[in-house]
């Protein structure tokens, strides 16, 4: 075989491949742009669809004085204190901070749209709980950002951001195959790059 017909063969293998990954990623990864791109929307304009609302609950009680009224703060019994409160009022989102001082304990919660806080006396026991939901908006726009989605989502992030990445690749590498529209379409990407770049000067602060 010639070197030609090598280099000719290669180039269609190229092609096969890109036009294989770029129809089938661009199926997979279809609700991945949707979903972007609409909470692009609701996340540049929260107050559209109510993505601002938000509904305050407060709690008080008391605990039981042997899990806070420790001298030897490592006696504390965590997670009884955080398991009780879960259960007793179905509180959400993962412990993303305990402090322990003189006189207080406090406890925060964190989750996509959710976030509660929790403050104990360490002398009496007795404690305020104040929980913040928000709608299904602000859900999105959490997960959109990534923001206390746990470590899960953020690989559903980074893989969505592969994915998206091999698509627009595999798009321009199709584009130089194709010899009539291949300079056209280099320009029309260059041309892309530099409004965008223009458009950040001139709008961002």
């Amino acid at each position: 075989m010639t070197k030609s017909k090598k280099s000719g063969s290669a180039k269609k293998e190229v092609a096969k491949l890109s036009r294989w990954l770029h129809i089938y990623l661009s199926m997979v990864s279809f609700a991945i742009v949707l979903f972007f791109s609409f909470t692009g929307l609701t996340l540049n304009h929260p107050n559209w669809l109510g993505g601002d609302k938000q509904i305050e609950e407060k709690h008080k009680g008391k605990l039981d004085l042997k899990w806070v009224n420790q001298s030897d703060t490592n006696k504390i019994a965590k997670l009884e204190i955080v398991e009780f409160l879960r259960e007793k009022y179905k509180l959400k989102g993962a412990v993303s901070e305990f402090r322990i001082e003189d006189y207080e304990l406090s406890i925060a919660f964190k989750g996509p749209a959710y976030s509660c806080d929790a403050f104990i006396d360490r002398e009496s026991g007795a404690y305020e709980i104040t929980e913040i939901k928000m709608g299904v908006v602000a859900l999105w726009n959490d997960l959109h950002k990534g923001r206390d989605s746990g470590r899960g989502w953020s690989w559903v992030i980074d893989v969505s951001a592969v994915f998206l990445i091999v698509v627009s690749l595999t798009g321009l590498i199709l584009l130089l195959f194709i010899k009539k529209k291949r300079i056209a379409g280099i320009v029309t990407v260059i041309l892309g790059l530099i409004i965008s770049y223009l458009i950040y000067l001139i709008f961002v602060p």
